[in-house]
């Protein structure tokens, strides 16, 4: 028998639980700030969708995904700031086959901006987190999204192969981190996090048999395909270019349409 939707899960689960206290806001691990009921009961299944792998270039990266600070946000962390919630008109050149991040949505929306955060750095050294990223002054942005509201992979001019966009560098139950090329780290090109959505069952599996297996190929994504489930009332992204954190609320590079 089919599991109930999660859009029903999620309703009956809100009329039906008392407050429960929120989760840390240590985003350490898995940590996301929903109610902890959230993490475990909902069903994040996609109708219909199914999911490829493609060779990476090798090598594999070269430690544990969830021990890397470039594949596993958590690890590097990021701290709530006060910054203007609105598409900011950078000066430079626009690269036109940059990922779009309306395309997060079915709707192509420029969705409602929630709250802004700076990423920390890592020291490398001593493998810790380090002192925030200042510039720019906003490094990864929340956005209001419907509650079960399906997200997808931001569509890009960009392609790795057989039809893709991107490699799934990293996935877990609520975030995953995309890249734009086929390389297992994100020296060179577009890399895209995305926190706060419960990634679709099948693909999560199929990132962990990939990853264990050596990581010869993870798996591989065109724009557009769908991931996975908002949890709650907000996503939240981070871009990256040649491994630099830029601002996820540049029109000119990822709202080229709004």
């Amino acid at each position: 028998m089919k599991q109930p939707t999660f859009a029903l899960l999620f309703t009956i689960l809100c009329l039906a639980t008392p407050a429960v206290q929120p989760v840390s806001a240590n985003r350490g691990g898995d940590d996301v700030h929903l109610p902890l009921i959230l993490t475990s009961e909902l069903d994040c299944n996609v109708p219909g969708v199914s999911y490829g792998s493609f060779p990476i270039i090798p090598p594999p990266t070269d430690r544990p995904a969830e021990e890397h600070a470039d594949l596993n946000l958590a690890l590097r962390d990021y701290e709530l700031v006060t910054a203007d919630l609105e598409l900011k008109d950078y000066g430079g050149d626009t690269d036109p086959n940059a990922p779009q991040l309306d395309s997060l949505f079915a709707d192509l929306r420029l969705p409602a901006f929630t709250a802004a955060y700076q990423v920390h750095h890592w020291d490398w050294n001593c493998n810790c987190q380090a002192d925030l990223i200042t510039g720019p002054e906003v490094t990864h942005l929340s956005m209001a999204v419907t509650p079960g509201e399906i997200i997808h992979v931001p569509d890009s001019g960009y392609h790795i192969g057989g039809g893709n966009d991107v490699l799934v560098l990293y996935a877990s139950q609520n975030r995953i981190t995309l890249k734009y090329t086929g390389e297992d780290n994100v020296v060179q090109g577009y890399t895209i996090h995305i926190e706060n959505i419960c990634v679709e069952p099948d693909l999560l599996a199929l990132y962990r048999n990939w990853n264990k297996a050596g990581r010869d190929q993870l798996p591989a994504l065109p724009g557009g395909q769908a991931l996975g489930h908002a949890f709650a009332g907000e996503i939240s992204v981070s871009v990256r270019d040649n491994g630099t954190f830029l601002d996820p609320r540049s029109r000119k590079d990822w709202w080229q349409d709004h």
